[in-house]
């Protein structure tokens, strides 16, 4: 019974999206010559913890674009997006608090009725809000409805969609409901079919370039477009200067004396708190090294500050309570921090060692959080798991992947209790830093929209 409900539901959003978007727009297609060189881009999520979206607007405006930029304003974007007279922002608004649920049950009732709402809100940004232009780039995921609404968007209007695949909708749905929900596979018919409506799609991996070619059998270009730091990014390589900035942060008050003593080691940890993010992996390899770091003392005291915002946070923040309260992290201190951009790639710059729990849901994707790292010149060890990792990390040399919180205690104590191992690590971290967002961006993307 409840499967038939949720497919009557799934099937009527989806014919109330599509009489939505056969409304008519406010904007018809110009010819003007200075349109061909306009881009919207559509990030259904914050714009300001969309980090590839921004860097895609800095560089189409770089070389001589016009950007409108259409998502949530719920954190601060890069300065430069803020300040550059050639970006605008067209904020989405936010759906109904009550429709937002972690509720299983809750959440096959609201979902339609959210897809609805968000179907409105993109609509009125993009066909009435905003100009026409020449491109409208979109983040995927998510998927419903952005790529319904986009579609038909572009369809109207007689601009060209290019999606910049992160990763697949369907996929990510499939950690909340299972693989076999039919929700699922109606999201994979829905993507499969949608995006077929593109010009050309970007990608993140060369792996997800051949999931796109064979399983999506994608006849419009695929340019894997791989993440590459931006310039505020940058490695510390005086020792001093990054215990200096890390003596301001007040995460580092409790733990000042055994940072100015040398026997501090600093882990980064940037999450979203979601499920493809299981934080517990990181909590148990930190709850063994401190048992371990007792009895033996020449591993040193590990200050972890995580860093993002997300549905999960208070739940772990409470068993983190729960442990210290019990006394469990004796040689371990943790803190939570929500930094502006530029503390954020000092804290990289400064850190120690940097850790990605990232787990990927379709195998195919990589934490853009590890590409920052690298930009600050940070070794990473991170869930290896999956296959594009390979893609992204160098074994040995500019980072190291584990499978389970025992894997990760074990690469604490080699690289914490090593540190000729630690600085082999961070010299292959600071070499990768050299790869640049630009010099990937102006020969694949720059070269899709005629900028370079």
């Amino acid at each position: 019974m409840i499967e038939s409900l949720i497919t009557i539901a799934f099937c009527l959003s989806t014919a109330l999206t599509v009489a939505i978007l056969l409304l008519p727009s406010q904007y018809k297609p110009t010819s003007d010559p200075k349109e061909k060189r306009s881009v919207q881009i559509l990030v259904l999520g914050d714009i300001g913890r969309s980090p590839r979206m921004q860097y895609h607007a800095l560089s189409i405006a770089r070389n001589g674009g016009r950007v409108v930029i259409i998502g949530y304003k719920e954190s601060d974007p890069h300065p430069d997006i803020e300040s550059h007279p050639d970006i605008s922002i067209v904020p989405i608004r936010p759906h109904p608090a009550y429709l937002q649920t972690s509720n299983k049950l809750l959440f096959i009732i609201y979902g339609p009725l959210k897809v609805l709402f968000q179907v409105a809100c993109l609509w009125k940004c993009l066909a009435y809000t905003s100009p026409p232009t020449r491109w409208l780039l979109v983040q995927n995921p998510p998927s419903i409805p952005t790529l319904a609404v986009s579609s038909i968007t572009c369809f109207l209007r007689q601009t060209r969609l290019v999606i910049d695949w992160h990763n697949f909708g369907y996929s990510i749905l499939a950690l909340k409901l299972g693989p076999t929900h039919p929700l699922v596979k109606l999201s994979i018919w829905y993507e499969k079919t949608f995006c077929k409506m593109a010009s050309a799609h970007l990608c993140v991996t060369d792996a997800m370039r051949s999931v796109l070619k064979k399983d999506f059998q994608l006849q419009a270009p695929i340019l894997p477009l791989h993440d590459r730091p931006a310039s505020h990014f940058q490695p510390i390589t005086d020792p001093k200067a990054r215990n200096e900035f890390l003596e301001t942060l007040p995460e580092t008050k409790d733990v000042r004396p055994l940072l100015e003593s040398g026997s501090l080691r600093v882990l980064v940890s940037s999450t979203s708190w979601t499920p493809d993010e299981d934080f517990s992996v990181l909590i148990d390899a930190l709850l063994q090294y401190s048992e371990q770091a007792v009895a033996q003392p020449r591993l040193p005291h590990i200050l972890a500050i995580i860093t993002g915002k997300g549905p999960q946070k208070e739940m772990y923040l409470k068993k983190i309570a729960a442990l210290e309260t019990a006394g469990k992290f004796e040689k371990v201190t943790i803190r939570t921090s929500w930094l502006t951009v530029s503390d954020y790639a000092r804290l990289l710059a400064s850190a120690s060692l940097g850790v990605s729990l990232h787990t990927s849901s379709s195998g195919v994707d990589l934490p853009m959080k590890v590409v920052d790292m690298f930009g600050a010149g940070l070794p990473v060890v991170g869930w290896s798991r999956f296959e594009a990792w390979p893609e992204l990390v160098t074994e040995g040399v500019n980072g190291m992947g584990f499978g389970s919180a025992t894997e990760l205690l074990d690469r604490l104590v080699e690289l914490f209790g090593d540190d000729q191992k630690l600085a082999s690590l961070r010299a292959g971290a600071q070499k990768e830093s050299s790869r640049r967002w630009d010099d990937e961006w102006d020969p694949i993307a720059g070269s899709l929209f005629g900028l370079t």
